[in-house]
């Protein structure tokens, strides 16, 4: 089958070959709305499909460019990604995904393959100790924007939610009603996103004076219930884990200990999960922007890739505290 050309479609609608690309390359040209959407119509009838080598060659760019996130599987990151995917589609980009696991190691050997792809840009959700990666992309003048976390120490392109806030919003509600101790869950690492939830939970149990002496750090099962029972022992009445993972670990914890929810222990989680909706106490959140996530994403990116933009910025959108009846 003859591959369609911009030739065919020219002559289909009667206009110059020149114009049928402006129309479909989304440039400036002096032609009607009528006649730019006529080309459209004829382009999808006939399945045009444009040829991306010779369109990279004439360029420089190979629209496409990687995004990794710490891990697919999670909710939170398999949302973002599918609203990243389908901004960059409204710039004819594809992106490449991969998952670090929170493995600065494999994140690095992601970073080499899709460089080696040649990639026009990355969307990278940093892991712990990737910063080097992160100044090896800027010697190499490489477009990238930073997701959900960043190094302060580096002026960069961040897309980021106020951490502290919505986790001091959220653990206030909890202390408040009725007044209860309460204690949190959380990573232990030096990522920026961690430290800003923690300090959100300690400034809020201070200011309500509600303050348990430690916070538990916990990754793996036995952790988490070794952290649950700490927490227990030391009489505490509400809990706030610093993610959904970490949540949905606690509540398998809490299951086996019998724990009632909210009637013996209240909670609350950082980020959602479907999960919650199927647990007999539906559990409280907070709602990160995904959406808005996303589209500032790839906004920055874009305007740099495109040399749009001048300098660096950090983009911190608020979130949401949705109250459910596990904190109630």
């Amino acid at each position: 089958m003859k591959k369609v050309s911009l030739k065919d479609i020219a002559q289909k609608v009667g206009v110059s070959t020149a114009t049928v690309s402006y129309v479909l390359s989304n440039k400036k040209c002096r032609v009607g709305e009528s006649t730019k959407q006529k080309i459209r119509e004829i382009a999808k009838e006939l399945n045009y499909q444009p040829n991306q080598i010779a369109k990279s060659l004439k360029s420089g760019k190979t629209f496409t460019f990687g995004l990794i996130v710490a891990d697919i599987s999670n909710p939170f990151f398999a949302n973002i990604a599918r609203v990243i995917e389908d901004e960059a589609a409204k710039h004819d980009y594809t992106v490449i995904f991969g998952s670090s696991d929170e493995s600065a190691q494999k994140s690095w050997k992601l970073i080499q393959f899709l460089q080696n792809r040649q990639v026009d840009g990355f969307i990278i959700v940093p892991t712990e100790n990737s910063e080097e990666q992160i100044e090896y992309l800027q010697k190499q003048n490489i477009p990238f924007v930073l997701l959900d976390r960043y190094f302060p120490q580096f002026t960069t392109n961040n897309v980021v939610i106020n951490n502290y806030e919505a986790a001091f919003m959220m653990v206030s509600k909890l202390v408040q009603k009725p007044k209860s101790n309460v204690g949190m869950i959380a990573y232990k690492n030096s990522l920026i996103h961690m430290k800003e939830r923690i300090r959100g939970f300690e400034e809020a149990t201070k200011k309500h004076h509600r303050f348990i002496e430690k916070i538990s750090f916990a990754a793996i099962d036995q952790e988490i219930g070794n952290a649950i029972e700490n927490m227990l022992e030391n009489k505490v009445e509400a809990l706030f884990f610093a993610t959904n993972t970490l949540a949905i670990a606690g509540l398998k914890v809490l299951q086996q200990k019998q724990i009632k929810i909210p009637n013996q222990l209240k909670m609350a989680s950082f980020d959602e999960s479907e999960a919650f909706d199927f647990f007999y106490s539906p559990i409280s959140f907070i709602e990160q922007p995904i959406k808005n996530l996303g589209e500032t994403a790839i906004g920055l990116l874009m305007s740099e890739i495109n040399s749009i933009q001048k300098g660096k910025t950090t983009k911190v959108l608020p979130a949401k505290c949705v109250e459910r009846a596990s904190s109630k």
